[in-house]
């Protein structure tokens, strides 16, 4: 008589060809076979003559590892069968509990199977190339309260994350609540994949986003995996980069892209309004993220629709100009951004004719360069991060019928005229205004508010930088 022993092994997820050659000869030598009946299609035709089946039913886990050391006990072979891998949600754990608890001297030896997920993610390209996490919405054994936890852990960690049963007639809430988590610390396009009855003959492979994903198409046969904020989608493959090529610092930028990204995704965690108008939230997340300064939530006024319209103007080509008060505001303009949408920023403050004209009706410089700028661009959006005095200005020429901005950033800083001239250009109702009020202000905050203007088109997948 052979050494009585229990044999765990994980069958794979459905298909004869993806059981391992070690779970196929455990097969072979078994003298009986303990599991799930759906499952015993998948082996039938390797089974040893004599070899007996026995099914314990649905939910019936503790009966099938007690019947399978009774039978171990009588001096058999015994192979305990569980779909996928035998230690993921299988079979493996309770019987070496049971071990444990019998005090048993039954030898037990697990057989690691291919995973549902590990099926799911090579039909759906490459999605799991970096670290992942595994989730069951089973609560069954596990209050919800903790996978609750654990899902907000993988999505604040930036896991991969592959789940597993994802919903059934009687628990449906679930992967709804799954989704409005990660939608909370995920872009809405990124990547979803999900396979129902992964490697069997009725196989389905969809791959979406985390915005697009409808909940209603999955069921209990069903492994979803959720990207990370590298992943993408090429070809209708869903491909998560383990970092072979990244770039390096300098060459395009994306790491710079990346970090900008994770930045503006923490600030948008801290606010403390953040259902504001997505306008108006871009701009805020560039303001935050330039200055450190979540005071920068009540500071930063800007009008309804404002970084819209300005964006379709540039976008349209209605906007062609963009006029600065200093130097250090159009150097912070990004360039990529300049050149895609075929806009030119001008700064009069270096023009040969600006000291002249100040001197001879005793006004700063910058104010005579408003004056010129006026006089050849009445109409650009004007962007003011030093100079007071030059946004009076302004609002003085636009009083008097000589300039048409097609908008205005406000954002001098100091301590003279400062407040009041933001206040004076609140009245202007038809021009679209972004103003940061009271005395803080400055050229590299105006520049990066122009920055979210030019890009507005990525505000809504929340990702900033492209032009860095």
């Amino acid at each position: 008589m052979h050494t009585p022993r229990i044999i765990v092994a994980g069958i794979g997820p459905g298909s004869a060809s993806d059981i391992t050659p070690a779970v196929l000869e455990a097969v072979r030598t078994s003298d009986v076979i303990v599991g799930y009946k759906y499952y015993f299609q998948f082996i039938e035709s390797y089974l040893a003559p004599g070899a007996e089946c026995i099914d314990t039913g649905m939910k019936r886990e503790r009966e099938r590892a007690q019947m399978a050391f009774d039978l171990a006990q009588e001096g058999k072979t015994v192979c305990v069968i569980s779909s996928g891998d035998a230690g993921i949600y299988g079979m493996a754990p309770l019987i070496w509990e049971m071990k444990r608890e019998r005090d048993s001297d039954i030898e037990v030896e697990v057989l690691p199977g291919i995973s549902a997920f590990q099926k799911a993610a090579s039909l759906l390209g490459a999605p799991i190339g970096h670290d992942l996490c595994i989730i069951s919405l089973s609560d069954l054994m596990t209050p919800w309260e903790k996978i609750e936890r654990r899902i907000v852990a993988a999505a604040e960690g930036d896991f991969i994350t592959a789940i597993y049963n994802p919903k059934s007639v009687g628990r449906y809430w679930q992967i709804y609540r799954l989704q409005e988590l990660f939608l909370a610390h995920r872009s809405l396009d990124t990547p979803v994949g999900y396979v129902r009855q992964a490697g069997r003959e009725d196989q389905q492979v969809t791959v979406t986003t985390l915005e697009a994903f409808d909940p209603e198409q999955v069921d209990m046969f069903t492994v979803v995996i959720i990207g990370n904020s590298q992943s993408y989608i090429f070809e209708n493959k869903f491909i998560t980069p383990r970092g072979y090529y990244r770039p390096t610092c300098g060459s395009t930028g994306r790491i710079g892209q990346e970090i900008m990204t994770e930045s503006f995704r923490t600030i948008e965690k801290e606010l403390r309004n953040p259902a504001i108008p997505l306008g108006k939230k871009w701009a805020l997340l560039h303001a935050i993220h330039t200055t450190a300064d979540f005071e920068m939530e009540r500071l930063l006024l800007v009008d309804d629709g404002a970084v819209e319209t300005l964006y379709a103007g540039f976008a349209e080509g209605r906007i062609k100009t963009i006029v600065t008060d200093v130097t250090m505001a159009a150097a912070g303009i990004r360039k990529g951004a300049l050149e895609r949408l075929g806009v030119e920023v001008k700064c009069y403050l270096t023009d040969e004719r600006v000291a002249a004209m100040a001197a001879e009706h005793g006004i700063t410089r910058t104010q005579a360069g408003i004056r010129l700028a006026v006089e050849e661009h009445p109409d650009a959006l004007f962007v003011f991060g030093n100079a007071p005095t030059a946004l009076m200005e302004l609002c003085d020429l636009i009083r008097k019928g000589k300039a048409t901005p097609a908008g205005i950033v406000a954002a001098p800083v100091g301590f003279v005229h400062v407040r009041e001239s933001k206040h004076m250009v609140k009245p202007f109702k038809t021009i679209p205004k972004l103003i940061v009020d009271g005395r803080k202000g400055g050229s590299n905050l105006a520049a990066t508010l122009v920055n979210a203007i030019l890009c507005f088109n990525d505000a809504e997948s929340l990702k900033p930088g492209r032009d860095v």
